[in-house]
């Protein structure tokens, strides 16, 4: 039984001016303008990238910027960002691992997409390429597609200003034939020596006797010559996604205010929350590094009760974690790191009440984190000791819903306590000789129900003694009394202050 396989076709993804566009996706609001990106300092400093409008003025790569501004007095420059580069090359590798399993990380805004197999998913490759392009647009960046059967061919492709443009299998050749050998090599004395022989295009290259080529320039040039005749051997490196989402930018100016670098920061934690998102993932940890004038560093991290995608909610903490500690110098830049994971899931039901959404509890849950402090928001837990009612707090993790649901067991008739908290101090009149409690007081407030009234009978005393070591023990003893309206207490004498104290509640 034979099986066919359906020929390799590679995509590539090229976003022009990298690192302009990068700059762009973290200032949108600079589309449009003047606007030259410079590389170096001080004057050093040379135009790496111009923007439209500033190359309509004559604006060229390796200008001063003052050659800049004498020919357009109002452009606007900004330097190289890493981060923000870096953040945008992640972002264009996420849009494409959603495509195919196979994706190489090329560098600056170019990658490599395995589409073998992938035209049952697409009416057909132009179809691909167009739904590239618009997936790269709505991350706040312009893109090209190439599509062919190898590598080079791609690449060439995907810089064609028609785009997404498309090589037909075995036309690779033909496609690559009429392009400047420049295109192809790369080592100078190569180039060179081609060139004294009158080779100047990679058609003329691709027409020469592989033997002859192999002979006269090694492995190098049996590789270089399968490519120019459209065979390229090169599998796709795999690109590993890092398990963090970072976003981040370079301040033009440095910041001494919280609310201008909340402004910068909010835009950064959409950007990151929008790629969470494209992954099924939400933010569980936030890490922030902050760049401080001159040459400081100020880093902090942020844990969340539960997976969230909510900006605002990240800001807030954000807000209210520089408000507590402040950096202590002026902001130059900053990396927002998301470690992700996977939100809850809730099941729907057919005829009940619609479930709560997980993406609103856990932005609920994030709220009440950022009132109440991350001391006193979880699941409450029974601690290993001996005092009634005492609990400690872990991290809120409910168990996924029962398959199957049961009807809850019958009751014994228990009764159950509701722990006072913190105890009500209440005033005891008991007698020495024998021990007997017989009436209590306690005082009304709008917090505290009334504790008051003779007492008709008590059990007890229940002795407990914890924790001698430390610098508070505890050491009490414990009784249930029920007064003559016929409510059941549970109170407690403090031994080393001799204090009475109501605890609980027995319903």
């Amino acid at each position: 039984m034979s099986t066919s396989r359906s020929p390799v076709r590679i995509t590539c993804l090229y976003v022009p001016l990298f690192p302009l566009a990068a700059r762009l996706r973290s200032e949108p609001e600079l589309t449009g303008e003047a606007l030259v990106l410079l590389e170096g300092n001080g004057n050093a400093a040379r135009v790496h990238a111009a923007s439209r409008r500033a190359r309509k003025a004559g604006i060229r790569r390796g200008m001063s910027l003052a050659q800049a501004r004498a020919l357009l007095p109002k452009v606007t420059a900004r330097g190289r960002d890493s981060a923000a580069e870096r953040a945008a090359q992640q972002s264009l590798l996420e849009i494409a691992e959603a495509l195919s399993p196979r994706v190489e990380d090329a560098g600056e805004g170019v990658v490599f997409i395995d589409a073998s197999g992938l035209e049952r998913h697409w009416a057909d490759e132009r179809d691909l390429g167009t739904s590239i392009i618009r997936a790269v647009e709505r991350a706040g960046m312009s893109a090209r597609v190439g599509i062919a059967g190898c590598k080079l061919a791609a690449r060439v492709a995907a810089e064609q200003s028609d785009s997404p443009t498309l090589v037909a299998n075995g036309d690779e050749a033909g496609f690559l034939a009429p392009l400047p050998l420049s295109r192809l090599l790369a080592e100078t004395h190569i180039l060179a020596r081609l060139g004294r022989w009158g080779i100047h295009s990679i058609g003329q290259f691709a027409e020469l006797p592989k033997n002859d080529v192999a002979s006269r320039f090694g492995e190098l040039g049996q590789r270089l010559h399968r490519q120019a005749r459209g065979i390229d051997s090169r599998p796709l490196v795999p690109h590993r996604p890092p398990p963090t989402f970072d976003e981040g930018m370079d301040l033009e100016w440095a910041l001494t205010t919280l609310e201008p670098f909340l402004f910068v920061a909010h835009a950064a934690l959409e950007r990151m929350c929008a790629r969470m998102e494209r992954r099924g993932l939400a933010c569980l940890r936030l890490e922030t590094s902050l760049r401080l004038e001159p040459d400081g560093m100020n880093e902090r991290s942020i844990e969340l009760p539960t997976p969230t995608r909510d900006s605002k909610t990240l800001l807030t903490l954000l807000k209210l974690d520089l408000e507590a500690s402040p950096p202590g110098a002026p902001v130059m830049g900053f990396t927002l790191r998301g470690y992700p994971d996977r939100p809850r899931e809730a099941q729907l039901t057919l005829f009940g009440p619609s479930a709560l959404s997980p993406d609103r509890l856990a932005t609920t849950l994030a709220r009440l984190f950022t009132l109440l402090g991350p001391d006193h928001l979880g699941s409450p837990q029974p601690s290993d000791d001996h005092r009634p009612g005492d609990f400690r707090l872990q991290r809120f993790s409910p168990p996924p819903a029962p398959e199957v649901c049961e009807p809850p067991p019958r009751g014994y008739g228990l009764l159950a306590v509701r722990s006072l908290r913190p105890p009500i101090p209440i005033e005891v009149l008991a007698d020495t000789q024998p021990r007997r409690i017989q009436s209590v007081v306690g005082e009304a407030t709008e917090r505290r129900p009334r504790i008051s009234g003779g007492v008709r009978i008590a059990s007890g005393p229940w002795a407990l003694e914890e924790n001698w070591w430390e610098d508070e023990p505890v050491d009490r003893d414990y009784w249930d009394v029920e007064l003559a309206d016929g409510a059941v207490y549970r109170i407690y004498r403090n031994r080393l202050t001799e204090d009475w104290f109501a605890d609980g509640i027995y319903d």
